[in-house]
C-alpha cells in the first residue's frame, strides 16, 4: 500500500503562513506591531553617525522621540530639524513620514501582503471597512463611503500613489516661491518636496533652520501649505469619494458630509476665535498688519487640527488662545486621515446625540439618515480613552517639570493629537519626559479604537441579558 507523501514546508513558507495567520486573525494587533517595528528601525537609523550633521551620533532619547514623531506624523521636535540632521538623516525622516502618513492598518496590510503574498478575505473586509471603527464591535462592515470590496486589490497602491501625486503637485507649486526666497535650484527642489510631504502628512517638520519665518505674511506659500494640510486631514476615504463624485454632493455618504461640514466649521470658528483673542497681543498677531491678522488666525486654526506649522510664537499666546487651540487639537481631523485627535466625526456624533436628547428624539438624525446608537457608544469610548491618555501624560510631566499647567497641557494634547505645535516646553524636557511624550504620540497615532481592539479579545459574545435598571444621570 502506497502512502501519500507528506509535503514539508520550508522555513520561509512557515514564516509567511504564521505572519498571514496573525495578520488575518488580528489586523489591529498586526498593525500595531508593524507600526512599532517601523519606529524601532528608524530609531536605529537616526542613531547612526551618518544621520547626524556632525557625525557624532544622536542619543537614544532624541532619536526615539524623532522617530516616533516622524512615523506618527506629529511634528514635535527635541532637536533643530534644520541643522541637526545630515542629508542621509533627512532622507530617512522623509521616508518615515511618508510611511507614517499612509496609516497603521494600511501599512500593516502592505507588509502582510509583501511577506505572505496574499490577503485573506477577513483582512480585505477589514481594509474595506477601516474607516468605520465600529468594526471593533461588529467586525467587518460594508460601507459605500470607504473602498468597495472589489476595489481592495488596488487599495494599497492607490493610497500611496495618490499621496505621492498630491505631494508632487504641491511641491511644484511652491518651488518658484523657494527660488524667489534665495534658495538655489537643488535646495529649493528638495525643500519644496519636503514641505509638501510634511504638509500633506500633517507632520509640520521644516527643513530650514528659520522654519516658516521667511514666509510670514506670504499668502502664496502659506495658502498652499494650508490647503495641503486641510486635504491630508480629510482622510483618504473622503478624498476618494470627492474624486469619484464631486459633481453630485447629494450622493455623498454621511461620513463625507459630516467630515466636510465639521472640519470647515471648526476652521472658521477657530480662526475667528484666535484672531479676536490675539488681536492686541504684541508678541503674536499685533506685530502684523490688521489686514493680515485674520489670515494668520485662520492659518493657525488649520494647523492646530494636526498640521504643526506656525508663523507665530505659540508660547507667547494668551492663555485663552491656548485653551482654544487645545480643543481644536484634541478634536483633530478626519477618520483614516493623516491627522490625529479623536476625529471630527466623533465630535459630530456627540453633538448629534446632545441635540437629539434636547429635542426628545429617540434617534440621532442628520442629512436624512439615522445614526445607530452603537456609533454613539464608540464616540464616547474614543473621547474618554483620549482624555484619559492626555490626563495621565499631563500629570506625569507636570510632576516631572513643575511647569505651568497650560503649557504642559498644550504640548501633551499636541502630542496625543499628532498636531506638532509647541509652546517650547517639549525641547526642554528631560529624557523621562521625552519617553512619556513619545508614548503619548504613539497612542494618539495608533488610535484609541485600534489600541482598544488590539488589547481586547477579538470577539466576545454574551448569550444572556441582565435585568434593566436606570441610574440617575446629570
Amino acid at each position: 500500500m502506497r502512502t501519500k507523501p507528506v509535503s514539508r514546508k520550508s522555513t520561509s513558507e512557515r514564516f509567511r503562513d504564521a505572519i498571514d495567520d496573525f495578520a488575518t486573525g488580528s489586523p489591529a494587533r498586526f498593525g500595531i506591531v508593524v507600526f512599532t517595528g517601523l519606529i524601532a528601525i528608524l530609531t536605529i537609523v537616526l542613531m547612526l553617525p551618518i544621520s547626524e550633521a556632525d557625525e557624532q551620533g544622536t542619543s537614544f532619547a532624541d532619536a526615539l522621540f524623532t522617530a516616533v514623531s516622524t512615523i506618527c506624523v506629529t511634528g514635535l521636535t527635541v532637536v533643530d530639524m534644520g541643522t541637526h540632521w545630515s542629508l542621509f538623516g533627512n532622507i530617512a525622516i522623509l521616508i518615515g513620514l511618508q510611511v507614517g502618513g499612509i496609516g497603521v492598518l494600511t501599512v500593516a496590510s502592505m507588509m502582510g501582503l509583501v511577506v505572505s503574498r496574499r490577503l485573506g478575505l477577513r483582512t480585505r473586509l477589514m481594509a474595506a471597512s477601516d474607516t468605520n471603527p465600529s468594526r471593533v464591535h461588529h467586525g467587518p462592515v460594508s460601507e459605500s463611503q470607504a473602498i468597495r470590496l472589489g476595489e481592495i486589490g488596488g487599495l494599497l497602491s492607490t493610497v500611496a500613489i495618490s499621496a505621492l501625486i498630491i505631494e508632487v503637485i504641491v511641491a511644484i507649486i511652491i518651488y518658484p516661491r523657494l527660488l524667489a526666497a534665495g534658495f538655489d535650484g537643488w535646495t529649493a527642489a528638495w525643500q519644496s518636496f519636503y514641505y509638501a510631504a510634511s504638509a500633506f502628512t500633517n507632520t509640520g517638520f521644516t527643513p530650514n533652520p528659520d522654519g516658516l519665518a521667511p514666509f510670514v505674511g506670504d499668502p502664496w506659500m502659506l495658502t498652499v501649505l494650508a490647503l495641503a494640510v486641510f486635504l491630508g486631514s480629510l482622510g483618504f476615504p473622503v478624498i476618494f469619494a470627492l474624486a469619484r463624485g464631486w459633481r453630485n454632493p447629494k450622493r455623498w455618504s454621511i461620513h463625507v458630509k459630516l467630515t466636510l461640514t465639521t472640519t470647515i466649521g471648526l476652521v472658521i470658528l477657530g480662526g475667528a476665535a484666535i484672531t479676536l483673542l490675539e488681536w492686541n497681543n504684541l508678541s503674536t498677531l499685533a506685530q502684523q498688519e490688521p489686514a493680515t491678522r485674520p489670515f494668520t488666525g485662520t492659518f493657525i486654526s488649520v494647523m492646530s487640527r494636526s498640521g504643526g506649522f506656525s508663523t507665530i510664537d505659540i508660547g507667547a499666546a494668551n492663555g485663552s488662545t491656548l485653551l482654544v487651540l487645545d480643543m481644536l487639537m484634541f478634536v483633530g481631523g478626519g477618520s483614516a486621515s493623516t491627522a490625529g485627535g479623536i476625529k471630527v466625526t466623533t465630535l459630530a456624533v456627540l453633538f448629534l446625540a446632545a441635540f437629539a436628547e434636547a429635542r426628545g428624539d429617540r434617534d440621532m438624525q442628520v442629512f436624512e439618515r439615522r445614526v445607530p446608537v452603537d456609533v454613539l457608544r464608540l464616540a464616547v469610548s474614543v473621547t474618554l480613552w483620549g482624555a484619559t491618555i492626555v490626563a495621565a501624560a499631563s500629570i506625569f510631566i507636570l510632576h516631572l517639570t513643575k511647569a505651568p499647567l497650560d503649557l504642559v497641557l498644550f504640548d501633551v494634547i499636541s502630542a496625543f493629537a499628532t498636531s506638532g505645535l509647541s509652546t517650547g516646553l517639549t525641547e526642554t524636557l528631560p529624557d523621562p519626559g521625552k519617553y512619556a511624550l513619545s508614548a503619548t504620540m504613539w497612542a494618539g497615532r495608533v488610535g484609541t479604537v485600534t489600541l482598544a481592539a488590539a488589547l481586547a479579545a477579538s470577539q466576545r459574545r454574551q448569550l444572556f441579558r441582565r435585568a434593566e435598571e436606570r441610574p440617575i444621570v446629570g
